[in-house]
């Protein structure tokens, strides 16, 4: 009786989680294609819709007419006459994952195991869809997507894009495979009805000229070209309409023109003055997973925006004999790329213990893909902000990751709350020790006091053993966790007292690594003055400041010596910064450490001197760089006396362009920030 009571609940659950997610849905869906407007990211949208898919995959009894997975984006505005689409304008599933494709494509051999599968690939443009319908070949009708059904007539507002044909025509000039249909397809066009379907764009450049117009005039600007292309094809106004840089980009020809390939049709269309995305035949999983790799890695080199690749069943007997399961065709998927913002559940929250002793909660996530990589944990900073977004355990929430950030919690949606959800209240003692977790006036942090804490200890010798400080290659968190446990160090100096004899009795250490790790030891036991005062771990002190302390004071005995007054007069180090590391090296035990260090050999070199060409120059490198590591670019510049950043400002004086940027590139419009490329920023380096 209590397996069955738990099964009944656990479907209650799910029916539950099932009708949140809908009434969460369609209220964003709402917004941001009635409205205009977005609370949520397309990404984070994206993922809620994929867990209800999944869900009501799972759960096909409790999938109802009225559910997101059932109907088409977008509903019909007012304002605008409503048109029936002659066929539906379906949406379709997303993929996120390789595994996923390779589901899909099992789930088609099962429906058709004797038919042979090839597919047809192309770019998924981020854009607004729309229906085009010629009448003996003159430009006719025009229509947004709307419910799938019924769209929007918005054909005033696409006449006034350029790349619409206003008339058809059979241009000779292209190579083609289609010269012997040539007379029926002029019969077809000339004296009958073709539809048309593809999306409404805007370039990126024309985007970033679009805003800039509107900062000068003091307007806010757009967030993505895709909400200013929806915005702009919707517009009452053809007028306004036509002065905004808008395309369209043709992916479907409805009418059957007797055609046995979709990637046939593909090669019609520009052949009647379309412009498309000419795709790729593959005839395998594998080969699609080489092009959309290909495309992901060279996506920002594209005028304009994607999301990923769209993927068709080539032959159109076959795709249409496999139908449509709730409104979306069997034989197309859009396999998406890894989003930077994501949704998923909160499953614990627990309390993590730095180096300094600052107590940090970490949300305990259900495992979700952001950014390419599977995320399980986000921070929650602080107290504060756990009550400033009202976390509570068991939510759903947004988690975000750009770049090299670690994942953090976002937003709430509250909406989607069961009833079970606990609040997170912070504990008074630290987790690890028992120590009494203390709170500084002025400050949001809670630390944990004790310099014993184990956990403060294993945390600095992470550090301490980090690339940026000691860069010893081998000791990792798992080997020092190991060395830990084993008592062989307690203190930072024990480790360049280790030898091989002390290795090789541990798990999964043979006399070459243990050999290979002790060489690396003692070959780091050469180290600059900067990554030295970095590893200590002050509460306060990165790598940019080291290096500052470095630069100014020349030796760890002045440093060591320096007053308030000398820590004040050094650029970018305020007062808080100035008193942490005065704080620092009034503590015996601190000075000791140092003091064990050299004694155990480290030798510490003042920091190399080079011509200061970059003196007082700030720099924010936001994407991917080609011909240098962005440690090495951050190295470089700190050498030529500029400084990398990590946030962006009005007072930034450059933001070098990588491939694949964040969003710290439309904040450096925003400001005016002079933004170069990788090319112009190498030559500041004289690299």
């Amino acid at each position: 009786m209590e397996k069955k009571s738990a099964s009944w609940r656990t479907a209650k659950w799910r029916k539950k989680r099932i009708e949140k997610l809908k009434e969460v849905i369609n209220y964003h869906r709402y917004l941001y294609h009635v409205l205009n407007k977005e609370e949520l990211s397309p990404e984070a949208l994206d993922s809620l819709k994929h867990e209800l898919y999944n869900l009501e995959k799972e759960n096909p009894e409790f999938i109802t007419l009225d559910s997101p997975t059932q109907r088409v984006e977008g509903n019909v505005a007012k304002g605008f006459l409503k048109v029936e689409h002659r066929f539906p304008m379906l949406s379709i599933e997303d993929i996120f994952s390789q595994e996923e494709l390779k589901d899909w494509e099992n789930y088609l051999k099962r429906l058709i195991p004797f038919e042979k599968i090839e597919y047809f690939t192309e770019l998924k443009i981020d854009g607004f869809a729309v229906s085009l319908i010629y009448k003996n070949g003159i430009f006719f009708k025009g229509a947004t997507r709307g419910d799938g059904k019924t769209g929007e007539d918005i054909t005033q507002n696409l006449k006034t894009i350029e790349s619409v044909p206003l008339k058809l025509f059979f241009h000779k000039n292209l190579k083609t495979e289609l010269k012997e249909i040539e007379e029926n397809f002029k019969k077809i066009i000339l004296k009958g009805e073709i539809e048309v379907r593809g999306e409404v764009y805007m370039e990126k450049k024309d985007f970033e000229n679009f805003n800039e117009e509107r900062r000068k005039k003091e307007e806010e600007p757009y967030a993505n070209p895709r909400n200013l292309a929806a915005g702009s094809i919707r517009q009452l106004d053809s007028k306004l309409v036509a002065k905004r840089p808008l395309k369209f980009l043709a992916y479907d020809l409805i009418t059957d023109t007797g055609q046995k390939k979709h990637s046939t049709e593909h090669q019609i269309l520009p052949i009647l003055g379309f412009k498309t995305d000419q795709g790729k035949k593959c005839k395998n999983i594998e080969e699609i997973i080489s092009f959309w790799q290909e495309i992901k890695k060279n996506r920002e080199k594209l005028p304009f925006q994607i999301d990923g690749i769209v993927i068709s069943v080539d032959d159109n007997f076959v795709f249409k004999k496999l139908g449509i399961a709730g409104k979306s065709p069997r034989g197309i998927r859009a396999f998406k790329f890894s989003p930077k913002q994501a949704a998923t559940q909160i499953l614990d929250i627990k309390i993590q213990i730095g180096r300094t002793g600052v107590a940090t909660p970490v949300a305990f996530l259900k495992p979700v893909q952001v950014s390419g990589t599977l995320i399980s944990r986000a921070t929650l900073h602080n107290e504060d902000q756990i009550k400033r977004l009202r976390v509570r355990i068991g939510d759903t929430v947004i988690i975000e990751r750009a770049g090299d950030v670690i994942p953090a919690v976002v937003k709430v949606l509250p909406k989607l709350r069961s009833g079970s959800e606990k609040e997170f209240k912070m504990p008074e003692a630290c987790p690890i020790c028992s120590a009494r977790l203390i709170k500084k006036k002025d400050e949001v942090l809670k630390r944990c006091p004790n310099l014993n804490c184990q956990a403060r200890k294993r945390e600095l010798f992470y550090h301490f053993a980090s690339k940026k400080a000691f860069n010893i290659k081998g000791l990792g968190p798992k080997i020092i966790d190991k060395l830990m446990d084993e008592k062989l160090i307690s203190r930072i100096s024990d480790i360049f007292t280790l030898n091989e004899g002390d290795l090789l009795p541990l798990e999964r250490f043979a006399e070459k690594s243990a050999k290979n790790l002790i060489l690396s030891i003692q070959k780091s036991k050469t180290v600059s003055l900067a990554k030295f005062i970095y590893s200590l771990g002050i509460f306060h002190v990165g790598e940019e400041t080291a290096i500052c302390l470095a630069d100014f004071f020349g030796g760890i005995n002045e440093l060591i010596k320096a007053s308030k007054e000398d820590l004040k007069k050094i650029p970018d180090v305020g007062q808080e910064v100035s008193k942490s590391i005065f704080n620092w090296f009034l503590s015996k035990n601190n000075l000791n450490l140092i003091r064990e260090l050299i004694a155990a050999g480290i030798k510490i070199l003042p920091l190399e001197k080079t011509e200061k060409d970059l003196a007082g120059k700030t720099f924010i490198l936001t994407g991917t760089l080609k011909n240098i590591t962005r440690f090495e670019a951050e190295k470089k510049i700190r050498l030529l006396g500029g400084h990398p950043l990590n946030s962006v400002s009005r007072a930034t004086d450059f933001l070098v362009l990588g491939e694949n940027p964040g969003s710290k590139l439309e904040k450096a419009r925003r400001f005016g920030v002079k933004i170069i490329d990788e090319k112009e920023f190498l030559k500041m380096l004289k690299f």
